[in-house]
């Protein structure tokens, strides 16, 4: 199987420190810092992050998983809220929201959200983030 690389590195205190990061394979790459993880600052952070491989992963899933039973997709659009918290042993992700809205023809609301709620247990991202309650609203536009 294909093997996938992303590098990080942080570079002073964690309040005035700036951290960078880039896929391996060169396409995304920025930088995040203590503000724009815990504050208001724009830029990114592992939580965005880790949000985009999840929604990115389940359309991809999702997708595959219509077409297997004869439906092809005109859309699978998907936003995935990570939210972060605290626990007695520190940060945590507490639980991602997943929102999707398919377009597609020829499945019955019933079917599409059967189908829908097994892929997000079924993905590879979900299935790495299993110890994250991971809910779904699931939309047949």
């Amino acid at each position: 199987m294909a093997e996938r690389t992303a590098t990080a590195e942080w570079k002073g205190t964690l309040k005035e420190g700036e951290g960078s990061f880039a896929l391996g394979s060169g396409t995304i790459s920025g930088g995040y810092s203590f503000d724009t993880r815990f504050g208001e600052k724009s830029g990114a952070n592992p939580e965005e992050l880790l949000g985009a491989s999840l929604a990115s992963c389940y359309a991809m899933a999702l997708n595959v998983a219509l077409e297997r039973k004869g439906i092809a997709a005109k859309s699978v659009a998907v936003e995935a809220k990570v939210f972060l918290g605290k626990d007695d042993s520190g940060f945590k992700v507490n639980r991602i929201d997943l929102e999707t809205k398919v377009q597609a023809d020829g499945i019955e609301e019933v079917e599409f959200a059967q189908i829908a709620e097994q892929v997000k247990s079924e993905c590879p991202i979900s299935r790495a983030l299993a110890a994250t309650a991971i809910t779904l609203k699931a939309e047949l536009i």
